[in-house]
């Protein structure tokens, strides 16, 4: 299943109408920030201040790579992310729980839900209730996952098509900022691949969305897999990618975990301020053994010299 039809089927028929009221709009643990989520540790321009790689408390974990075993016991799983380290997960999907009870379980087991992925329907078509379910959880950023169908541009107008969705997205952004949360953008590969007239669409989407109301998740893996370097792309648009996939790739286009592959994490990570880090979240979307593939990568990680 991609990932758009998983995000679909997993939120659950009337999830957001259960919001309730939203009494909190930190979730536990978050780094010191405004309301419009702007970190403390920046200079104020968007352009992060001096600083050393991520704290070992900020790793996340993207909960799409849990999936089966979210499928099977979500609280049971989010108490397994945190005994295995992990301080901060990114949903994909709420498997049927009501905000309520997610912040419930987070709350119980120590873990701040920084992020989410949500498909494009739900911030063109129920964007307040999606926003109250967020802050009730405790979300900083509802991030736009995937691009697919009719979504994603294409043909000879493909470039004006994305920079009419970066117009979306600066709405999105907008709409979101009122309610003290982050509308950010997360990349695959396709992105990297040149439109007729020569245009890169990431190119496009990061320079026509306005920083302060648009983000960039970074996904390594899918950068580099597209021809990308995440070095060149820090400094040329320094401050803008505030959340980051780390998922490792092997020479030859495998997707493992972190550390068995050879994406260069360590000297990434030390440009983290350049580049404008906050959260950072491993993923493997097809791992064989999911519990063991986040303990796995989280070792690796604390083991890098940042």
């Amino acid at each position: 299943m991609d990932r758009r039809r998983f995000l679909e089927s997993s939120l659950g028929a009337g999830i957001w109408v259960a919001a309730g009221a939203c009494g909190r709009s930190d979730p536990r643990g978050a780094r010191a920030e405004t309301p419009d989520g702007e970190d403390t540790r920046t200079d104020g321009s968007g352009t992060a201040a001096a600083a050393s790689g991520p704290p070992s408390l900020a790793w996340g974990v993207q909960l799409y790579t849990v999936r089966s075993l979210m499928q099977e016991d979500v609280e049971r799983t989010l108490g397994r992310v945190a005994e295995i380290g992990y301080g901060e997960v990114e949903f994909a999907g709420y498997f049927g729980r009501s905000p309520a009870e997610l912040r419930a379980t987070l709350d119980a087991e120590g873990l701040s839900a920084t992020a989410a992925h949500l498909p494009i329907e739900d911030f063109r078509d129920g964007l307040p209730q999606t926003l109250e379910a967020a802050v009730e959880i405790g979300h900083r950023y509802l991030v736009l996952p995937y691009l697919a169908g009719a979504d994603r541009p294409a043909g000879d107008t493909a470039a004006d098509g994305y920079r009419r969705l970066a117009g979306e997205m600066n709405d999105f952004g907008a709409r979101c900022r009122e309610a003290g949360v982050r509308f950010a953008y997360h990349n695959h590969d396709f992105e990297l691949q040149p439109t007729t007239d020569g245009s890169v669409p990431l190119d496009i989407l990061i320079e026509n969305t306005d920083p302060a109301l648009v983000a960039i998740e970074v996904d390594l893996f899918w950068l580099v897999h597209g021809g990308g370097d995440p070095g060149e792309y820090f400094s040329r648009y320094p401050g803008r990618f505030e959340l980051c996939h780390i998922k490792d790739r092997t020479n030859d286009g495998e997707m493992v975990d972190v550390g068995a592959g050879a994406i260069d994490f360590a000297s990434i990570l030390r440009r983290a301020p350049q580049a404008g880090l906050r959260h950072y979240y491993v993923e493997h979307d097809d791992p064989g053994d999911a519990a063991r593939s986040i303990a796995a990568s989280l070792t690796h990680l604390r083991g890098l010299a940042l």
